[in-house]
């Protein structure tokens, strides 16, 4: 149940990403359009606009990658043929990212209040937009990781026992 949950969640995730890719262009495009051919006047939001989005898109990208397995992942040696090995590599791995995103979320708490005592020059947008990306994605991170770290235990017991 907490994997269908947690799945759902990561697909509403992916769509987002897919929108916010989509409506990123739109800036980008005046941008390039203004910018190399006058046919319209430089808008100085986009750019702000645009960034923003970036953000965004970075943000939700690496929540995205880290419940498929493919972020903060670097392999240094060979998969072990150990089950108990193998467990401690990716425990390792899982530990840390999770580790890292319940620090990003505490002490990114602090960093969204500063953004949001900030505005943007040309948009007058809040920065609290783009700060709260910094918590709400080391949740997320925090939450997949130790949701795949209690996984791969427990095909770490699934192992144990059909070998023994």
């Amino acid at each position: 149940m907490i994997k269908r949950g947690l799945e759902s969640l990561c697909t509403v995730l992916r769509v987002m990403l897919a929108i916010l890719v989509g409506v990123l262009i739109i800036p980008v495009a005046m941008q390039v359009i203004a910018r190399y051919t006058g046919i319209i006047p430089v808008y100085l939001w986009t750019e702000e606009l645009a960034t923003f989005i970036f953000v965004w898109v970075v943000m939700i990208g690496s929540v995205v990658a880290v419940w498929d397995g493919t972020h903060f992942d670097v392999q240094v040696l060979p998969d072990s043929s150990s089950p108990f090995i193998l467990f401690i590599q990716k425990a390792i791995v899982l530990i840390l990212v999770g580790g890292f995103g319940v620090l990003f979320a505490w002490y990114g708490i602090d960093y969204a209040k500063f953004g949001y005592a900030q505005h943007s020059v040309m948009m007058n947008a809040n920065y609290l937009i783009t700060h709260v990306t910094i918590p709400l994605a080391g949740l997320l991170w925090g939450v997949f990781s130790f949701f795949r770290l209690s996984e791969a235990f427990t095909e770490y017991k699934s192992t144990k026992k059909v070998a023994s």
